[in-house]
């Protein structure tokens, strides 16, 4: 049994309407459809391989352009949390080392990603031509399917606990929401 009311009063925290928070939605959907609809027009055309002169010019250009736009990501999170109320009740040491066991926990899984996948491994270079000498299975890999969204999906969810956050919880199930679609998308 879920109970509604205990979500709809810490969500009732939450301003909704708040432009902060709605560029932090915005900004939360927006990269992994860029990153999804740049790299499979790349694949089709490889237009950006013509353009940067081969494809891990390219491949390294965009992957750029993914790290700059998840700054502003994380950006734009970090203010909609900031302008809004805190939950007086989470505003504790508990909850504080809590998320930040959380975040310790998703920083392992993106950092062991990329040192895994490599940058265009990590950066979409299958979509570049630039193809792994075989699929990676080891550590996060061997734990968890998609280890760097589901790590960057705890770091938002640790932050959020440890700024007590109700609007970083909501922003957060977005970030999973967007990542579960990108998945499937991706599959």
């Amino acid at each position: 049994q879920v109970d509604v009311a205990a979500m709809v009063q810490l969500f009732g925290y939450v301003d909704v309407t708040d432009t902060g928070f709605i560029v932090a939605v915005l900004s939360i959907a927006f990269n992994p459809l860029f990153w999804n609809v740049v790299a499979r027009w790349e694949h089709k055309t490889r237009a950006l391989s013509q353009v940067f002169g081969s494809p891990h010019a390219a491949c390294y250009c965009l992957g750029t352009a993914i790290l700059l736009l998840n700054c502003v990501r994380s950006h734009c999170f970090t203010e909609a949390m900031k302008s809004q109320p805190k939950l007086e009740g989470w505003d504790c040491h508990w909850t504080y080392y809590s998320g930040l066991a959380i975040s310790a926990v998703g920083t392992l899984f993106v950092v062991s990603s990329f040192l895994a996948l490599g940058f265009t491994g990590t950066f979409l270079g299958d979509y570049f031509g630039i193809l792994m000498e075989e699929k990676v299975t080891s550590f996060p890999f061997s734990v968890l399917d998609n280890p760097m969204y589901w790590g960057s999906t705890a770091i938002y969810l640790g932050w959020s606990l440890m700024h007590a956050s109700p609007a970083g919880l909501l922003l957060t199930a977005v970030v999973a929401i967007s990542y579960t679609i990108a998945v499937l998308y991706e599959g």
